[in-house]
């Protein structure tokens, strides 16, 4: 299982009022591949019930569900992984308590922490940000597509790209090295999410055939 091309990170400020769940579903309608429930505020309790709502919807699709952060939320819910940031419970730990199967994604944001990540076995590298977003402010800087493509230089993992990545932008992430492309606002706010996914899909997936072509494995 892999995470596939578009990434979707959920934030229900910025939903419009509407239900999770129901963006989440559209969604994945229009080509969403994996989910991370990343929310931040949410206690414990309604974080619990919100996953096991998203793991059972996401079940149907066959869409895996990431847990931000919380490897052991990821366990009571039965999610298909983590991603988890250099502040977080280390990589080691992690894959020992969740196990060999599940996907472990991790948040790099210097050339020195994607050196150190490639002795693990991880799904993928969140490159994050690529550019200022107001949903990620506790980071380093930003990588810019240079920094990207630099990363995919060094980095034998697949690369998500994240932090102000929309329609706009994503095929350049792509071309500079992203496999994937993971979206909060783009979608989450998007008047139609599923519109919004399969815009975002087909131009990941046109840039990922181009660089195919450019550059044959």
């Amino acid at each position: 299982m892999n995470v596939g091309p578009l990434y979707l990170v959920t934030d229900r400020s910025l939903t419009r009022g509407r239900p999770l769940e129901e963006v989440v579903a559209r969604a994945v309608q229009g080509g969403v591949t994996v989910v991370q429930l990343r929310e931040k505020e949410a206690p414990t309790r309604s974080f619990v019930e919100l996953a096991r709502q998203l793991k059972a919807l996401l079940a149907l699709s066959g869409v895996p569900l990431l847990i931000n952060d919380r490897v052991d939320l990821a366990l009571a819910v039965g999610a298909d992984g983590v991603h988890i940031g250099q502040e977080d419970l280390p990589y080691p730990l992690a894959r020992q308590l969740l196990g060999p199967r599940a996907l472990i994604g991790l948040s790099v944001e210097t050339e020195a922490q994607v050196l150190a990540a490639e002795d693990c076995d991880l799904a993928y590298l969140g490159v994050s940000p690529i550019f200022p977003t107001p949903t990620k402010t506790d980071t380093r800087g930003s990588w810019g597509l240079d920094g990207l493509a630099r990363v995919r230089r060094l980095s034998r993992h697949p690369l998500v790209a994240i932090g102000g990545l929309n329609a706009a932008n994503a095929g350049a992430a792509v071309t500079a090295g992203a496999d994937s492309i993971a979206v909060v606002s783009a979608i989450c706010l998007a008047e139609d999410p599923r519109e919004a996914a399969t815009t975002l899909s087909a131009i990941i997936r046109q840039a990922l055939a181009a660089r195919r072509k450019e550059r044959p494995v």
